[in-house]
């Protein structure tokens, strides 16, 4: 059974900084991409970035560039999210996605795995 934990979500003012984490446990974890999207209230989820299975390969959209990074730990099945420079339309639930290939993908059909998202709620 596939398992992803997302945590590291809270509430910030706007120009903070968080770092969302994403545990993985029950497939072999380095050799599939990981992605992170997103949900705000009324809103269909949204793709924010992703990495490919080693790392060497990222894609963002484009809100977010320049403002986040995403990266992983393959020792430790972790995927990470440093988000800076908060604004109040980041505000939503976040959700890790295990991939179904090797590649970096931004669309929510090229995920098989989903956490159960953390919230993020950024004030003005």
């Amino acid at each position: 059974q596939v398992q992803l934990v997302e945590s590291g979500g809270g509430l910030v003012q706007a120009g903070g900084s968080l770092r969302l984490s994403c545990a993985a446990s029950g497939r072999t974890f380095s050799s599939y991409a990981m992605g992170w999207f997103r949900q705000a209230s009324e809103k269909e989820r949204e793709f924010v970035a992703a990495i490919n299975w080693s790392g060497g390969s990222t894609i963002y959209t484009g809100s977010v560039k320049g403002r986040f990074t995403i990266s992983r730990d393959n020792n430790k099945n972790t995927v990470y999210l440093q988000m800076n420079s908060l604004k109040p339309e980041d505000t939503a639930v976040y959700y890790c996605g295990g991939g179904l290939y090797q590649s970096a993908s931004r669309y929510s059909h090229d995920y098989m795995y989903w956490g159960q998202g953390t919230q993020v709620t950024v004030s003005s």
